[in-house]
């Protein structure tokens, strides 16, 4: 089966509609192919996670093909994580990245979970295990406004969650903000693969083996040929480097992973 609608690969001016600017002009955004009023993109998107939560780590899983692993564990030592160091996962659903961050800062350290959706933290529970490891706690908040100070971070990260805020530059503004001097922002997110032919066999597998396994394990194919919708409108590396950089942050570089299906940026607050 082939999806007729399927959404293509976004041109530099419908990339433009994810960002602030423009939505703040139109009052629209954009959750995949769908339109919604800027106010309630944050209850589109609850909706998708409260559906997918319960087999959340599972569907990753099956769908990477496991690689979902082997990028969370490249881009967690990007960060370069010091003992005792304080770290933020924001959007960070299920606690993947936190608890491999909690490992690299030790007892001495201290790890934030923050997410809007409850749901999504309570799936992922069962790993937060007291051990050798820093302390983790799940925080409920908006990304566009968290609620911890300024400067109290040294490493700020989001993995696969930045897509699905509303204002992608005020949550990384946010995360500019708790961040102290000189502390590292780490995101991890899909991007357009390189290769001409693997991106064919990438679309035909997103719009295709994605939703019919989203529909037979979770109930919801939607769910998963949205996922991929949100992808294919999302900034390029270069044009998402620019923005970190136009935020504030200084040595913002980035890493592609699977001919490009992921990519790893970094970037330092200035001093």
């Amino acid at each position: 089966m082939v999806f007729r609608n399927m959404i293509r690969w976004g041109d530099a001016p419908k990339r433009k509609e994810q960002l602030d600017e423009y939505i703040d002009h139109t009052g629209v955004a954009a959750f995949g192919k769908k339109k919604v009023r800027a106010s309630e993109k944050i209850n589109t998107v609850a909706s998708h996670f409260n559906r997918v939560a319960p087999k959340y780590d599972l569907m990753n899983s099956i769908l990477s093909m496991g690689l979902q692993h082997v990028w969370k564990r490249a881009a967690v030592r990007m960060m370069n994580i010091e003992k005792g160091d304080r770290l933020i996962d924001v959007c960070g659903g299920t606690g993947d990245l936190a608890v491999l961050a909690a490992r690299q800062a030790g007892p001495s350290g201290f790890v934030a979970i923050y997410d809007f959706n409850r749901a999504m933290m309570n799936a992922g529970q069962d790993k937060i295990r007291p051990g050798k490891i820093a302390p983790i706690t799940c925080v409920q908040g908006d990304a566009e406004c968290i609620a911890f100070p300024d400067n109290t971070f040294d490493g700020a990260m989001v993995g696969f969650g930045i897509r699905n805020v509303t204002h992608l530059k005020k949550g990384f503004s946010e995360m500019h903000r708790v961040l102290r001097p000189g502390g590292r922002i780490m995101c991890l997110d899909f991007s357009k693969p390189v290769n001409t032919f693997f991106r064919g066999l990438y679309d035909f597998y997103s719009f295709n083996i994605m939703p019919f396994l989203g529909g037979l394990i979770v109930g919801s194919a939607q769910s998963y040929a949205c996922l991929s919708e949100t992808i294919r409108i999302f900034p390029l590396p270069d044009e998402l480097a620019h923005i970190l950089e136009t935020i504030g942050f200084e040595q913002v570089g980035y890493k592609r992973m699977t001919n490009g299906i992921a990519v790893i940026h970094v970037g330092v607050k200035s001093a």
